[in-house]
Formats: structure tokens, sequence, C-alpha cells
């Protein structure tokens, strides 16, 4: 009987063996890795669309940004330093060359363009080479071989932030008025213009960046852009940070720093009219799950009326991209689509402006209301960035790889059986077509050999890639011969953004008259209006047409003229910005679009407002115009300022209203504390002693007392 016994006995053992075995084997907290048809699979697409790959590892691997040249060569940056703190000396990123041989549309072999530099985040072609961000540097990159491999490396500039490579410098995007931007998420560095010895160096606290090479000026831009940086046919830039996806704002750097006496310098606006929420399909990872619930315990127990969001909201918003290709249905032309690499998926805003706007409203797609246009149910899909391609489709850049989040971000014990490193030989590039899309009809780009007066036709191409490569290279090659040929163009082309082009390229070429910009300011589309308000600046012949533009039917028009109007001589700009306040008293970028200027802030600006009623009725913006004026003063110590304070304080109008009262001695007094001096003017001295023995509030009075 006993052979018949062993077996029964062995099973068991068996069932015993695996039973424990399994019970003693580590939990597994994060999904496996899938292979690019397996992730395809994965993906829920919009209706109408496909996806394919063109690239994968190991010919990529890493891949963060990529662009295409006037010759249509693909250059895509590897971030193979992520995300740790790069070697300074011993970098490990790189850029490729992607060469598609056969013109089927899929790359099949790579050349290093080059490797072993760290922290590279962009490149933009110019000049028949790269511009390429790496923090602290922007370099310029050529192969002057032929060979694909870069052989002449100049450094630009210098000095930028080198910490969280989350936040470098980067997303280098050519703009429309010929400048180049790049996001530097307001990091603080002391930037140095290389070509230019001896040039003071530029500090970067707080603010983003803009350049022209072929001038040799650069300058801070509003904002503060993480990674992601949209420019749309009008010029407009929006931006990502994490959790917010997409943002903008209306006040150019040049405008909103011409002095130094305003009380808050942010102008940035979150555009979303949906808020932080997204749909996602993965599961949050362990970590972030674990995370978000002590973080939960602590607001709770706090009682703090605040929630953590471990999943389906932006926590990792990046690579806002402008859509604007010809391959897609028109509808979605203009779209900005911007990756969110904690969530797996792809977000697509529809932008919208109407005449009564100064700013864009950012909006769901009217299919995409309760899901994205394109989310995996696989958590190593890393959506980085996107490119709107000269074939018109959009390029999506996938980083691939099990964890995205630098170390940092995650406590010290949660790290326990996370691999930092799973993905790093990882990296793909899709590409996003229409499902009828037929690459037959795709002609490849060989611009660097055709005419100039090819280049301005191009200016009108339906694709922007086109639009945006003609200009510069019209710009780069310094052609004057076609400026009759642009002026052509801008006098018979119908589409704003082909009539922008020709007026910008005129610009680049130092060839724009009075007369080519009358014609902008008399265009039928207020787009480009708005264009020539700006250019007119230029002209002082043109400072009349500013000025009558503050009465623009459409009101980012009539936004720009009153930025514009701060830049005119005080004789004109004081008529221009009373007449803007009283006008626009219930805005409130208004009133902020008239303290930017100089003219705007000073207190010769009150006695011709009372002239016009302005103080008769009151309105928050109202008095906080009347507080910035005061701040000036008080911060400035500005004896001339004093008897117009004094003078509006014993207006009849004023008088009987203590909220005028009120704002006005609360903003001098904030200003005079700004200031941080110790002494002050004996005029403004007497000012306060006068307000200390005037008011009946007694709160005020302790305010004056104290200084």
């Amino acid at each position: 009987m006993m052979p018949t016994l062993r077996y029964p006995f062995f099973i068991v053992m068996c069932i015993l063996f695996v039973f424990f075995s399994c019970k003693d084997a580590p939990e597994k907290k994060y999904p496996d890795v899938k292979t690019v048809e397996e992730e395809i699979r994965s993906f829920q697409l919009a209706e109408g669309f496909t996806v394919r790959n063109v690239a994968a590892e190991p010919q990529i691997v890493m891949p963060v940004s990529m662009a295409i040249d006037e010759d249509g060569i693909t250059y895509v940056v590897q971030m193979n330093d992520y995300p740790f703190i790069a070697d300074a000396v011993n970098g490990k990123c790189s850029i490729k060359v992607l060469l598609d041989q056969n013109d089927d549309g899929v790359y099949d072999s790579s050349i290093l363009f080059v490797g072993k530099v760290p922290d590279i985040t962009s490149v933009m072609p110019f000049k028949k080479g790269l511009l390429v961000t790496a923090a602290p540097h922007i370099f310029y990159m050529k192969d002057t071989t032929g060979d694909f491999v870069a052989d002449k490396i100049d450094t630009l500039f210098s000095g930028f932030f080198t910490g969280n490579s989350e936040a470098q410098i980067t997303n280098l995007t050519y703009g429309l008025d010929n400048w180049i931007y790049a996001n530097n998420h307001g990091q603080a560095g002391q930037v140095t213009y290389l070509p230019q010895a001896g040039s003071a160096p530029l500090s970067m606290g707080g603010h983003d960046f803009r350049f022209r090479p072929d001038k040799g000026l650069y300058e801070a831009e509003s904002g503060t852009g993480q990674y992601g940086l949209a420019l749309n046919d009008f010029n407009h830039r929006f931006y990502t940070q994490n959790t917010l996806h997409i943002q903008t704002n209306p006040i150019a750097w040049r405008y909103l720093h011409r002095h130094d006496a305003l009380a808050s310098y942010r102008a940035d606006k979150n555009i979303s009219d949906h808020d932080l929420e997204m749909f996602q399909l993965t599961p949050p990872p362990y970590w972030r799950k674990v995370r978000s619930e002590r973080r939960q315990h602590t607001y709770d127990s706090l009682k703090l009326n605040q929630t953590e969001w471990p999943d389906k909201h932006f926590t990792g918003a990046s690579g806002a991209t402008f859509y604007g290709g010809d391959a897609f249905p028109k509808e979605y032309y203009g779209s900005i689509f911007t990756g969110d690499v904690a969530g797996n998926l792809v977000h697509r805003d529809v932008l919208t402006r109407n005449e009564d706007d100064i700013v864009y409203t950012a909006s769901r797609g009217g299919k995409e209301k309760d899901k994205e246009f394109l989310a995996s149910t696989d958590s190593w899909f890393r959506p980085a960035t996107f490119y709107s391609g000269p074939d018109g489709n959009l390029f999506l850049i996938d980083m691939y790889r099990q964890h995205i989040e630098t170390p940092v971000s995650i406590p010290e014990d949660l790290k326990a059986g996370m691999d930092f490193y799973a993905g790093n030989d990882k990296g793909r590039i899709y590409l996003i077509t229409p499902a009828d899309y037929d690459r037959k009809d795709y002609k490849k780009p060989n611009l660097s050999i055709a005419a100039t007066t090819e280049l301005v036709t191009l200016l009108a191409h339906p694709n922007a890639w086109w639009r945006t490569t003609a200009q510069r290279l019209i710009v780069e090659r310094q052609d004057k011969s076609v400026a009759a040929a642009l002026r052509e163009l801008l006098q018979t082309v119908a589409e704003p953004s082909a009539k922008l082009r020709a007026l910008y390229t005129l610009d680049g070429l130092d060839a724009l008259t009075a007369g080519d910009i009358t014609i902008a300011l008399n265009d039928k589309a207020p787009g480009v209006r708005e264009h020539g308000i700006m250019l007119a600046e230029k002209f002082p012949a043109l400072a009349g047409e500013i000025v009558k533009a503050i009465d623009e039917p459409a009101k980012f028009v009539a936004f720009q003229a009153v930025l514009s109007a701060g830049n005119l001589s005080k004789d004109k700009a004081i008529p221009a910005l009373v007449h803007a306040l009283d006008k626009y008293s219930a805005d409130s970028l208004f009133t902020v679009a008239v303290l930017t200027s100089e003219p705007g802030i000073s207190a010769a600006m009150l006695p011709a407002l009372e002239k016009t009623g302005y103080f008769k009725t009151d309105g928050k913006f109202k008095q906080g115009y009347v507080a910035a004026v005061a701040y000036a003063s008080g911060f400035r110590d500005d004896a001339g300022s004093a008897p117009a304070l004094m003078k509006l304080l014993s207006s009849p109008v004023v008088t009987e209203n203590s909220a005028w009262e009120k704002s006005l001695i609360s903003g001098l007094m904030k200003g005079v504390k700004a200031s941080k001096r110790t002494k002050h003017s004996a005029e403004l001295t007497a000012v306060i002693k006068k307000l200390a023995e005037k008011t009946k509030d007694e709160d005020l009075r302790k305010l004056l007392s104290a200084s």
C-alpha cells in the first residue's frame, strides 16, 4: 500500500511549499514594463484618430524633446541624467538625429549628434544648427561637415539654475516677433551673454526668458512656466506647471516692469474653466497613495479644509504644445495639447477669446467632456511633450518609465522597492494622425535650398510649422530684396496668421514702415490690429493711433493700446490713461495696465481723474488704483506727489466717503514700509503729520503714527 500513499503526500508537500513561498514573497507594488505593441493597446484615443510608433528603444531612450529642421531632419533630446542631479563634468544627456531612409514615416536609423552633456532639455533649429538648453547654459551646436555630428559648439548664455531638473531653462520656441522664448520656472540665476564681453548679468528670479541672438538682445519675460510652452498664431504664451496645466500672462515683462513701484508684479492667470480634474485610467502608484493618506490625515487633524488628491487631478502637467497642423479636422487647429505624466494621459484644451475678453479661456473639447483626448491604462506611459510637425500631424514624446517623479518628492520610507532607473533604457515616439490620413500627400521639406521668394509664399501655408520655418529662414538670410513681396502679401492675403507673418518678417529685416503698420491698424481682424498697436510704438508719428485704439470695440485690442500708451510722452500718456481708467474702471486688468507705466502711477493722474468725475462713485478697482498711486509715492518718498495727495484728500467728493481716505492712507503707508527707509523727506513727513491730524479713523491714525 505504501506506493499508493507516496503521490498524495508529494502533492500535499508541493502545495505547502508553494503556499509558504508565496507568503514570504514581497508584495508587487508597481506594474511591469510593456512592449510597444502592448502599450499601444493600452491607449484609449479620441474617435477618428489613430496612433503608431515611429521610434522606440534601443534607437532612442528617455526622450523629452524633439524638433524638425528646414530639411526635415529630426533631432531628439535624450535626458539620461534624469531623475538625479547631473554631473556637471560628465553629463549623460545627448541629442540624436533620427533618419527615415525610405520615407515611410518611421525612423529606421539614428546618429549621435552630441553626447555627454548635462541636463539637455530642449532644442530648436537655428542658422543651420541647433540652439540647445542645458542648464546652466544655452548652446549653439552645428554640424559643419555633413555627417550629422556636432563639431561646432558655442556657449551663448550661462548662469541658469542647475538644481531640480524639472525646473530648469527649457522649451525653446521661435516667436512670431522673431524673439526666441524659453521657460525658466522663475528660478534664480545670474545670466550672462558670452558673445558680448562684459555684458551685464540678467537676474533670473521670478520670470521666464527671451532672446534675439541675431541682434544680441536678451531679457526677462513674464511668467513662471515649468515644462511646456505653447505660442499661438498671435504670439500669446501658454505654459504648464505641474498642477496648473494651462496658464498665461497677459502683460509682457517689458510693460509690467517699467518701474519699481508696484506693490505686486504677479499677473499669471490660470485660464482653465475645468479646474484640476482629469479623467485618469490608471490607479495612483503605491507611494503616492500612502503619501496622500498621510497628508490628508494631517489636514484633518488640524481641521484644515484641504484635500490631497492621489489621482484624477493634475499633478504632473507637462509639455503644453500648440497644434498648428493641417492634417487634423479644422476644429482641432489651435488646440493646446498637454500631457500629465503622473496621470498617464493627454489632455486637450480649446482656446476661446471673444471681443469682450482680455485673456483666453481654456475649455475641454466638445467630445472630451468626460474623457481625455488620449488616456492609457499603462502606468509607464509618460507623455512628456509633443511636436506639431511638417506633415500636419502630432508627435507624442513618451519618456516611458516606471517612476517619473524625482526621488526628492517621495518620503524616504516609501522609496523602498522603487527603482528610479527602471525605464532608463526605454523611450518611445508616437505619431497621432486622423484615421484616414494618407501619407502619400506629404512632401518632405527641403527649404535650405529654397529661394527666398518661395519662402515668402510659405508664410501663408495652412500649417504653422511651414510658416514659422519660412519666417525664421528669411530673417536669418536677411534678404531684403523680398520686402516688396512681403508687402504684397500683407495687403492681399486674407488669413490673419499670414498677415502677421508678413508684418513681423518685415520687422525682422529692419524693413518695417509706418505705412505697413497702418495697414495692420486698419485690418478687419482684431488680432492683427492688436499687433499693429504694439509695433506702432516704434514710430512716434503713430502715437495718435495708439491713443485712438483705447476706444477699440475689441477689449483685448484696447488693452494693448493702454499698455502701449504708457510708453508715450507724459503729455500724451496722462490724458489717454485717464480716459482708459474712466472707461474701464470695472476691470482690474486695465487698472494694472495703467499702473505699469510711469505716467500711470504719477500723482498727476489724480487731479485729471477728479475732473472726469472718477471719484464720485467708488469701487474696489478705483480704490485699488488710488492705493497704488499712494503706494508709489510712499515707496519712492516722492515729494512732488504730496500736494496732489493732500488736495485729493481735501476734496469734498473724497471727504464724504471714508473708503477713499482709507485706500489712500493705507496705500501710502504700505509703500513707506516697503521702502525700508529709516528716514523720510521733510515733504513726506509733513504729509503724514497732516494726515494723522486730519483723519477721524483711529486705526489710520495709529498706522500713520507708527511711521
